[in-house]
């Protein structure tokens, strides 16, 4: 069913005349009229806050100040374009208009949740990938091996690149890295780095402890993507985005260039004027965090614009229904 609807503030003085001369009109042309007060409707006043009054008829979309008339055409307008359908569009839409469904209320939850959703299952998949380790520490190997198994499709695993847990040290680099103070791959495995088979499979021992199933790089990518999605839920989504060569010289450059620089030193037959080099797991976790945060600064604001429509529709739907139902009762 379609409806005039009439959003107003009562914090301010929205011409209350000009609604009664709507009330007058909508009566003339047979057509429903509900008047929805935005305060402390969130996504109503998000939208309307400045510009009330404002009325809404079929895909129109008035602002104050306007003129009767041109509400008239509206409706006038509206009346025809509905006049147009077939009985099974009209009959569809009908439907439609009075119930709010399930799959409606699911999606409006979501579009308030999703950045919520979103951090914390990327905190759990990093807790996940963590327990690994754990249950490794406590014999249960079998537990542990399933999760190493099922997180060897995401990530390469490289047991010099990772963090250990319960062990004299937290990571193991490669001699290639230059970390004083720290005992290496190669001395503790007695393994070349360039064998790359046997560092994705070995997970450590009682001594060495056990390697998180996500390397270093990873935990930090899949950490601050959902830390800066907890800021940008907190501070109310109104962060404006990052733009996109931003993104590109400060988020994927830097993980781009201390990755890609690395790959000389995993096999044979590059130029020889390429040189050989290993990052560090400081290194790791800056360029990770960069692109994580950074993509999360990219994405976020651009999902919220889709999800801001989303909740303005359905809020608005649902408040003519309540209004609707309000008035039944009456």
């Amino acid at each position: 069913m379609r409806t005039l609807t009439y959003y107003y503030s009562k914090n301010k003085n929205d011409a209350p005349e000009i609604f009664t001369q709507i009330q007058n009109l909508c009566g003339e042309y047979d057509f429903p009229v509900v008047d929805i007060c935005i305060d402390g409707n969130r996504p109503l006043e998000e939208r309307f806050a400045a510009k009330t009054p404002v009325v809404m008829v079929g895909p129109y979309i008035l602002y104050y100040p306007f003129e009767i008339k041109e509400i008239e055409i509206a409706i006038k307008a509206t009346q025809s374009i509905d006049s147009q359908k077939s009985p099974d569009d009209e009959k569809s839409h009908q439907s439609s208009a009075i119930e709010f469904t399930r799959l409606e209320s699911f999606s409006l939850w979501l579009s308030h949740s999703y950045v919520w959703l979103i951090s914390i299952f990327l905190i759990a998949f990093v807790g996940v990938a963590s327990l690994a380790p754990i249950f490794q520490l406590s014999g249960n190997s079998k537990v542990a091996a399933g999760i190493y198994k099922v997180y060897s499709i995401l990530c390469h695993q490289l047991a010099y690149r990772s963090f250990f847990i319960g062990g004299d040290q937290f990571v193991y680099p490669r001699e290639l890295a230059g970390i004083h103070g720290l005992r290496t791959y190669e001395e503790v495995t007695g393994r070349s780095a360039t064998d790359m088979s046997f560092s994705r499979s070995f997970i450590g021992n009682a001594e060495l402890g056990y390697k998180v199933a996500i390397c270093q790089r990873d935990v930090a990518i899949y950490l601050s993507l959902a830390l800066f999605g907890i800021v940008f839920q907190m501070t109310g989504k109104k962060m404006k985005g990052l733009p996109w060569y931003f993104w590109m010289v400060f988020a994927l450059l830097p993980i781009a260039i201390d990755g890609g620089s690395q790959l000389p030193g995993l096999a044979q037959g590059w130029p020889s004027w390429l040189p050989i080099r290993e990052s560090t797991p400081l290194l790791r976790l800056i360029t990770g965090t960069l692109f994580g945060a950074g993509t999360a600064w990219y994405i976020y604001p651009l999902m919220e614009e889709t999800m801001s429509v989303t909740r303005f529709n359905l809020e608005r739907k649902l408040a003519i229904i309540k209004k609707l139902s309000s008035m039944v009762i009456k």
